[in-house]
């Protein structure tokens, strides 16, 4: 019914995880306003200049990513930066710890906001 991708090069690729989460804009910016660096703790230098709809939409991304990996232990923000690639897809950039866990996996990225809400979904492939 669905025709594969011709680029696909992986015969039998599989779901290892799934992540989703949803932010309250104006909640995300009470916090920010109300816990000194914590917009500097969240967010890379790059990040930091998105608008703050953009912000809890990447916030978002992170705590779907989490929720993908499934990791035994927490993960340092700033090793998953939320970026745009040319066409204005969001993907991750993978440093550290982030990076070893992830291990070449694909990692699917969405993110959404509107009406108040970011929201972002994460699937890893394996």
């Amino acid at each position: 019914m669905f025709r594969r991708k011709a680029n696909c090069t992986r015969l039998n690729p599989m779901i290892d995880g799934i992540g989703i989460d949803v932010v309250h804009i104006e909640r995300f910016e009470e916090s920010i306003n109300r816990t000194p660096g914590l917009v500097e703790k969240l967010f890379t230098t790059a990040e930091r200049e998105k608008p703050l709809a953009s912000l809890a939409a990447r916030f978002a991304a992170k705590e779907a990513l989490y929720k993908a990996l499934s990791p035994a232990h927490g993960l340092a923000w700033h090793e998953a930066e939320v970026i745009n690639l040319e066409n204005g897809k969001p993907a991750f950039l993978f440093r550290g710890g982030i990076a070893d866990l992830v291990d070449g996996a694909q990692v699917h990225l969405s993110l959404s906001h509107d009406g108040g809400i970011a929201s972002a979904m994460v699937v890893l492939e394996r």
